[in-house]
């Protein structure tokens, strides 16, 4: 069967590839009008549906189709093959894509594969409902303490606990009237569920992966566990504190005392003596987070607000009058409430470690996007909170309309004045009070010469930092001879650079020679995902995670009359349940002329190609094939190290085609899983690679080392999780001169310039114009672009004692320009994962701590400044010395 007839197979499709791209894309449409609770959707590999997004979009007459949809690498191995789970911390629109359920449905009648994937679509949001796809439902492990015996419950985080108790009684044969199920927080009997509540699980602080234990009235192991517990069922349990404020008015009997605010007390006061006190010995302040899942980030920022002096000196008071329940924008309090109560836990004595469960719940009704458990932008977690604290602090219940005014050439002084005194007429709170500066913006037109200055708040500085515009890249060359299989060369190259920039760099680290070119490809799953054959193609479109192969030709075997032949490696594996035969080591790719080849000049060309893997050459059993040989007419065989076919060596009985071959070989079509035989006079395609698969058995493995073929390829870009020594430093101040230089809009954010009546692409200038008692600047290290993301790991040397900005500052109103370091949020490793930490400063010892989720060591100074930094937090300093906030008494 030749390849070209395996083309003409295409017609065995329904439709054309215009067709199926303007059916996928209407039907995406109306599934985007016609979004509710419950729709259904399925995930795909983004790997595939990359490929046929590529092949729909291509307007070649000649185009490979992708072949079925493989959702394998997305999936857990060790899952049920009838229940397939996602492998945990994927990330959308990189590792996978959701699709609605019709647009499902006609890819695999156009495609076939799987397996399918489904997942709903659910509401979420406080004020506001905005929809997502539940891609992670919620997994809980379920402990039966009649047994000891545990299973997997999965449910959505939406669904009811009365719904959890049906699952369950059902899963495990039980009455819900004799069910009782308990919050098993880290094997710990926290909250007793309640089987009539219509709250959700998510409400319920219910997270991922965590355990929920089932007791049953009657058995042995229930009573005694009832005599165990005492009164605990009528307990809803915290964490150990001396606080005697419980947030929704509920008391430690369960009755509620018909106020959100009880009692409110002081934990820095000493208690009359009483052990519980608070004394310097009691290490106050320095009680770790613990990481729900992914949930570093979150922790990071916390750790960095709860050193905030302010910040906690309002939340450790009675802060009740602030609360605006009627905010729309806000939480009705409920967010403030739950972030003081987590304060007061972390500056309690008698702790070491707090979970906080409840306050990633508030906070995810307030920011959906943060309720899953996916790894988040510490940043980005801290400008949602801070503006959530905001709205329910905010002492304004009724905003007033306020209609902007330009300044008119008005003094800059008198119109940021009125700017601000605007802005306090609708939004007073803490927030505002202590985090909130003013910069002036003047934009210019480039035509009329018209300048419009506006004076707008800030709560927190992002600063860009200077970089250069190289990436850093690792390709792997393969040579094909013994001495050198496989070698991985890193290079330098532009970040938006081509192919070509990458082939030269290559080339010149490789040593490639004048007559030898390279022929680079995307490499997964031991196959070639991908050929990059175009010069002009962009390096962004290449992730960090891929694996590419450059192998290395001579030209005079590549043009017109060549077809690339590329040759798989499969073996059946025995005593593998439910997997009998797998792909295994890297593809080979060799050029071979456009006529008609024997199986026997097939077999040749395998055994030229592994002729450096041999573990034993005979010389009885080998002869040298070369142009005057006759069996094999004019291949052209070329590959990596391998210069022509005299050079190669093959089995003296294969060299006739009446000979027995030396492999079991098959033909497989680029878009089918299937093997089929191959037929004589097999003719390569030369508008797309031809693909064979060579079937190993033992008799291969015991005479060639497949190991050199079967090796890890290296990832274009892998950082490590660990800061190295930075080749480059900035200062803090170049950053922030980067910060208000004057450069021109984008063409997507053109002015409406009111002097022309047109949109203009005007130049910008920002300047600081009113500074706030905590300045939080935002080092801008993480970069996207449309295939491309990438951080900056460039150590930025800032101050931590004495930052100055007073040069920086156009406002002279006696205030204080000098700043003190007191916390860093810190990222550590590369794009889509990492880890977070925190270090802050025990303002009553004056010494440095780490905070990396539970765990907290002291830190000296010095170690302070690294490349890590990713959010620092400044605190005016004052003229006078002002007392600390921690002398309550």
């Amino acid at each position: 069967m030749t390849n070209s007839d395996s083309e003409s197979m295409g017609c065995d499709f329904p439709c054309t590839l215009e067709e199926e791209r303007r059916i996928v894309t209407e039907l995406m449409s109306e599934a985007e009008d016609q979004l509710k609770e419950g729709n259904l959707y399925f995930v795909i590999s983004n790997r595939w549906y990359t490929s046929w997004k590529r092949c729909v979009s291509q307007e070649a007459s000649e185009v490979t189709r992708p072949g079925p949809i493989d959702n394998h690498d997305i999936i857990d191995s060790e899952s049920d093959a009838s229940d397939p789970q996602l492998l945990k911390n994927l990330e959308d629109a990189v590792d996978y894509v959701l699709v609605p359920e019709q647009v499902w449905k006609k890819l695999v009648e156009w495609y076939k594969g799987g397996p399918p994937i489904e997942r709903k679509l659910i509401s979420q949001g406080f004020h506001s409902k905005s929809y997502s796809v539940e891609v992670y439902p919620l997994c809980l492990k379920l402990t039966d303490s009649r047994d000891g015996s545990s299973s997997i419950i999965r449910l959505s985080k939406q669904a009811s606990v009365g719904q959890l108790f049906e699952t369950v009684c059902a899963a495990r044969g039980v009455s819900k009237e004799k069910a009782r199920i308990w919050d098993y927080f880290q094997k710990n009997k926290s909250v007793l569920l309640d089987p009539s509540s219509e709250k959700t699980l998510e409400e319920s602080c219910l997270q991922i992966d965590q355990d929920i234990l089932l007791e049953v009235d009657g058995s042995a192991s229930s009573q005694h566990d009832m005599s165990s517990t005492g009164n605990e069922l009528a307990i809803v349990l915290v964490e150990p504190t001396t606080n005697t404020m419980l947030s929704e008015g509920t008391v430690s009997n369960g009755h509620s005392n018909g106020s959100m605010f009880s009692l409110w007390k002081n934990p820095f006061k000493d208690d009359g003596g009483s052990s519980s006190g608070f004394g310097k010995r009691d290490k106050r302040g320095l009680v770790g987070l613990q990481n729900l899942g992914n949930t570093c980030f979150m922790n990071s920022t916390l750790q960095c607000l709860a050193h905030t002096p302010p910040i906690v000196d309002y939340f450790l008071k009675d802060y009740s009058g602030d609360i605006n329940e009627d905010n729309p924008l806000g939480m009705r309090g409920e967010l403030a409430v739950e972030f003081g109560e987590l304060l007061r836990k972390l500056w309690s004595s008698g702790q070491n470690t707090v979970a906080p469960r409840s306050f990633k719940t508030k906070l995810g009704r307030f920011a959906p996007q943060f309720s899953g458990y996916n790894q988040h932008d510490s940043q980005e977690m801290l400008s949602f909170l801070l503006d959530g604290l905001h709205e329910d602090l905010n002492k304004v219940k009724q905003k007033p309309y306020i209609e902007s005014k330009d300044s008119d050439g008005r003094p800059d002084d008198e119109v940021a004045e009125e700017m601000w005194k605007y802005h306090k007429a609708r939004n007073d709170s803490v927030i505002v009070d202590v985090c909130q500066g003013q910069y002036k913006s003047t934009l210019v037109c480039p035509d009329c010469g018209k300048i419009s200055i506006t004076f707008d708040p800030f709560m927190y500085l992002t600063l860009p930092l200077p970089t250069s515009r190289t990436r850093s890249m690792t390709v792997a060359v393969f040579y094909g001879d013994s001495d050198r299989l496989l070698t991985p060369y890193t290079v330098t190259v532009p970040k938006d650079g081509s192919l070509r920039d990458l082939s030269n760099a290559v080339g010149a680290a490789c040593g490639l020679k004048d007559d030898e070119s390279l022929l680079f490809a995307d490499v997964f799953s031991h196959k070639v995902f991908k050929y990059l054959d175009k010069p002009l193609e962009p390096l962004s479109e290449i992730k960090d995670n891929d694996r590419i192969v450059a192998y290395r030709f001579n030209q005079m075997h590549r043009g017109p009359g060549k077809a690339k032949l590329e040759i798989l490696h499969w073996e059946q594996k025995k005593f593998v349940i439910g997997r009998d035969t797998k792909y295994f080591g890297i593809p080979l790719v060799t050029y071979v002329n456009t006529e008609p080849l024997s199986k026997s000049d097939i077999d040749a060309i395998i055994s030229g190609l592994l002729s450096p893997l041999h573990r034993t050459h005979s010389s009885s059993s080998t002869v040298h094939v070369g142009e005057e040989n006759g069996h094999i007419p004019d291949v052209a065989v070329e590959t990596s190290g391998i210069s022509s076919p005299k050079d190669t060596e093959i089995e003296e009985d294969n060299a006739g085609g009446d000979g027995e071959l030396s492999f079991n070989v098959f033909f497989t079509e680029t878009y089918s899983s299937s093997l089929k035989p191959l037929e004589p006079g097999f003719v390569a395609n030369p508008c797309s690679a031809t693909k064979v698969v060579v079937k190993w058995s033992e008799k291969e493995h015991e005479k060639y080392d497949s190991s050199s073929l079967d090796v890890d390829l290296p990832e274009v870009y892998k950082p490590s999780l660990f800061v190295k020594k930075p080749k480059k430093e900035v200062s803090l101040f170049s950053c922030l001169e980067a910060f208000i230089a004057e450069e021109p809009l984008g063409p997507e954010d053109m002015w409406y310039c009111p002097g022309c009546k047109e949109h203009r692409q005007a130049k910008k200038k920002l300047d600081l114009w009113k500074l706030p008692e905590i300045l939080v600047v935002h080092l801008k290290r993480f970069t996207y672009s449309r295939f491309l993301k990438n951080k900056i790991d460039t150590l930025v040397n800032f101050p931590i004692h004495d930052l100055d900005l007073s040069k920086y500052v156009m406002n002279k109103d006696g205030q204080s320009c000098l700043y003190e370091l007191y916390a860093v949020s810190n990222h550590y490793g590369g794009m889509g994962g990492g880890h977070y930490t925190a270090c802050a400063k025990l303002m009553d010892e004056n010494k440095w701590y780490d905070f990396d989720d539970s765990r907290v060591s002291p830190v000296d100074e010095s170690e302070i400044k690294t490349s890590a930094a990713y959010v620092l937090f400044y605190q005016r300093v004052k003229s006078e010395s002002a007392s600390s906030y921690m002398d309550e008494d």
